[in-house]
């Protein structure tokens, strides 16, 4: 077996044990296949030609995060072939993950977020205030209430079922990355937005029968989430707030940031989110950390 079928084997596995996305095999066939064109034989690879080629992606300019991404997917490569029997060593074991910062995640602050909601509301209640339809006004305001209300990744939200806004229920289950399912919860104001819209929607004879709640005519049958992010920085725009500093990530970011300055506890954000391991969701420790020393600074006897 060479080197490209063992990658196709692993990836099979990747796909049918773990559940795999599509966006995760990509990237591991983009990493391996990389190391494969530096590394003649790599499945019979050692711990020194591993080594050497992360030297190398090194001095190609690769970030440390890009750096850690590719030695991850070899190692969970080699573990394969080990579990397999393919080989008899893992050489990733000795190997060391490079250094990397902790950039902390770009988000908003709870009045600017408050600022785009409005607008958003406003826009749906009169679509020329968006220079829009009131069809794309109803669609964008339910999306950001349901955005901010849940956290949920932006592939997450442009999929969701219709289901989800004709149960009117204040929590539902999503079906997120590695396909698990997690209970987000669903505000008032996301509810109400989703009614209008459904509303809206069934005077689109194209969209009525649709099983999504937001439907579009692409391939996948729902919303492209780059229209979305296209939408929500234009939005962003009409509400004063700088276009480049916007996209659904950094409301995801502020769903998180905002529930912590609030008293939620980590463990809960994490699922809340979706994240596999607490360590992915440690990036918002700086938001602990603040919310910590302002308790400090403004219940202990001898603060200043």
């Amino acid at each position: 077996m060479n080197n490209a079928a063992r990658i196709e084997a692993f990836l099979e596995m990747m796909s049918a044990e773990r559940g795999a996305a599509e966006n995760t095999l990509a990237s591991y066939r983009r990493d391996l296949d990389d190391a494969a064109g530096e590394i003649a034989n790599l499945a019979n690879a050692s711990s020194a030609d591993l080594r050497a080629y992360l030297d190398s992606i090194a001095a190609r300019g690769f970030a440390p995060t890009s750096q850690a991404r590719k030695l991850s997917a070899l190692r969970q490569f080699f573990k394969f072939l080990y579990a397999e029997g393919l080989r008899a060593d893992d050489p990733t074991g000795t190997l060391d993950s490079p250094r990397k910062g902790r950039p902390l995640p770009k988000t908003m602050g709870e009045a600017e977020t408050g600022r785009l909601l409005d607008r958003a509301a406003l826009e749906a209640g009169d679509p020329s205030q968006g220079g829009g339809d009131d069809l794309s006004a109803l669609r964008l305001h339910a999306l950001v209430e349901v955005l901010y209300a849940t956290g949920l990744r932006v592939s997450e939200l442009v999929g969701l079922p219709v289901t989800v806004a004709q149960r009117d229920d204040r929590f539902f289950m999503v079906r997120g990355k590695g396909d698990k399912e997690r209970m987000v919860p669903l505000s008032a104001k996301a509810r109400t937005a989703m009614k209008a819209w459904l509303a809206a929607r069934k005077r689109v004879p194209a969209f009525s029968s649709s099983t999504f709640l937001f439907p579009a005519a692409s391939d996948s049958g729902f919303l492209p989430r780059q229209v979305f992010a296209r939408e929500l920085k234009g939005l962003a725009a009409r509400a004063g707030i700088s276009a480049a500093k916007i996209s659904p990530h950094v409301l995801r970011h502020a769903f998180a940031s905002h529930l912590l300055q609030n008293g939620a506890d980590l463990r809960a954000v994490q699922q809340l989110l979706g994240h596999a391991d607490i360590s992915t969701t440690q990036i918002y420790t700086h938001v602990l950390e603040e919310r910590l020393m302002r308790l400090v600074s403004e219940h202990h006897p001898l603060a200043d």
